[in-house]
């Protein structure tokens, strides 16, 4: 434990994450030091999410839950903490909510006591058709004690009528529908689970005779874990002490993973289908640069998500790769802004010019994603006043149309910019001299899909293309969806 202690100390100084969109999960079976383990897993999944975290422990006897406000380092890094977390098992959760208010209720894992045993549940995703399940609860007398999503999934867990706890996790996994990873600990049983399209990611590896589970590779990494493979599509894995067993009761599917984790949500060093996700965000610059003809003297991106695929761009192009903004990692959701005027400096809070390498340049500006485009306008505006000649804005990603409704926060439709606007009326908006992004073609080429009856295997692709692989049962407003069942989309397969 004093070694891990030392370990956790060292890793969370100054440690500030740059805020992200999704949740992380982590779960550890068999081991003696496993809430300590799971404080480390967390925090390298700190990047999914800030806004709360928690860590529930099983001791053999009883379950311990410690939760927590902001991030990790601030509330796992004292062995006075995880001294009350005792027990050889254990799951945590960071939590960027997309559901549900910022309230200490709502922050996982959740725990509840059903008539076979206890269950803490650590979920990553939304769920498609929560409001209407809760509604449906609540009609037959169930009290819901948060505003999240998971809850449903644990009330729908106690009140199965099944005999086994499995089985009541299997009942209440047909009732709900979206995009999930869902990480549990019951008695002596750590149980993962992995929606049935695969949308949202979890992945298993093994540490000595312990058995993790995890949002990413890179939270095994962290706790010198080796990565065994993928929770795949569709599958529960159950882990009793050192033994992994699997069960995949529902009807086979096409995995579609998001390809937004390829894209921007996980860290660069986690694996994704055997490569790191750096490696394809380089790939996404060289087939942006392939697909541009624009000339410039230098390349630079928006720190810190354009640097792949900037680096990838200008290496093609043989330009060179400038650092023109520099990140301040220092500012994050709990900066003060005390007036007007300190909230008018707008994205200066985070990024500052670097004069001396953008001024009389021609620059091409890198950055994976453009959502409302407010952030670019602002950075294509420092540059100008920096002294750049020309700033030529390139997105490593189509363009982002449609909203998600599988537990990434993007904005609603009318909000997307690209979604109402042409590239030339965007270029005219953010002010830059020329703007382009990657093809669909070029974004799946670039991860080494090979093209079968003329079309690309496709992922999770619904931000450019509007193609859901589960349509939302829920009213969601303008997001509204009208199918109202679980479908799996055809084209492109």
């Amino acid at each position: 434990m004093k070694k891990i202690m030392k370990i956790l100390k060292k890793k969370f100084k100054n440690y500030n994450p740059k805020l992200k969109e999704e949740c992380g999960v982590f779960g550890i079976a068999n081991n003696g030091d496993a809430s300590a383990l799971t404080a480390l897993g967390l925090h390298a999944l700190q990047h999914r999410g800030q806004e709360g975290c928690g860590i529930v422990a099983f001791d053999g006897k009883k379950y311990h839950s410690e939760k927590k406000f902001g991030l990790v380092g601030d509330n796992f890094n004292k062995e006075k903490v995880l001294k009350n977390l005792t027990g050889n098992y254990a799951i945590g959760h960071n939590r960027y909510s997309t559901t549900g208010g910022t309230t200490l209720r709502n922050i996982q894992p959740f725990f509840a006591d059903t008539n076979t045993g206890g269950i803490g549940v650590s979920h990553n995703g939304n769920l498609t058709n929560a409001i209407t399940l809760r509604s449906n609860l609540v009609k037959g007398g169930a009290i819901f004690h948060t505003t999240s999503d998971t809850e449903t999934i644990v009330q729908l867990i106690a009140k199965s009528k099944r005999v086994k706890t499995i089985d009541k996790i299997i009942d209440a996994l047909f009732q709900i529908q979206g995009g999930y990873a869902l990480v549990m600990l019951t008695q002596k049983t750590l149980i993962g689970v992995r929606d049935p399209f695969g949308i949202r990611p979890l992945v298993i590896g093994k540490l000595k005779n312990s058995y993790v589970l995890s949002s990413e590779t890179c939270a095994l990494d962290i706790i010198g874990a080796k990565f065994i493979r993928e929770v795949e599509n569709g599958e529960i894995v159950f882990i009793e002490e050192d033994k992994l067993n699997s069960i995949k009761p529902f009807p086979e599917q096409k995995a579609r993973p998001c390809v937004f984790e390829y894209i921007y949500f996980s860290r660069p060093d986690s694996l994704l289908n055997g490569k790191s996700a750096y490696e394809y965000r380089k790939s996404f610059g060289v087939e942006l640069a392939k697909e541009d003809n624009v000339d410039a003297d230098v390349i630079v991106p928006v720190p810190d998500s354009g640097i792949a695929a900037a680096l990838g761009y200008s290496q093609h192009v043989k330009k060179k790769f400038e650092l023109g903004l520099i990140r301040n990692h220092y500012v994050g959701r709990t900066f003060i802004e005390p007036s007007q005027k300190i909230r008018s400096l707008g994205v200066k809070l985070k990024l500052n010019t670097n004069q001396t390498s953008i001024k009389n340049k021609k620059i091409i500006l890198i950055d994976d994603s453009l959502v409302r485009g407010t952030t670019s306008f602002k950075i294509v505006k420092m540059l100008y006043s920096a002294g750049a000649k020309e700033v030529h804005v390139r997105i490593a990603s189509p363009e982002i149309k449609y909203p998600d409704f599988y537990g990434v926060d993007t904005p609603t439709k009318k909000e997307l910019l690209a979604a109402n606007k042409t590239n030339d009326e965007i270029c005219k908006y953010i002010d830059a001299k020329t703007l382009k992004f990657l093809s669909i073609n070029g974004l799946y080429k670039a991860m080494g899909f090979e093209k079968r009856n003329n079309a690309y295997p496709q992922l999770t692709d619904h931000y450019f293309t509007g193609e859901y692989p589960v349509k939302p049962i829920d009213d969601l407003g303008d997001n509204k969806i009208t199918q109202l069942s679980l479908l799996s989309t055809t084209s492109n397969n």
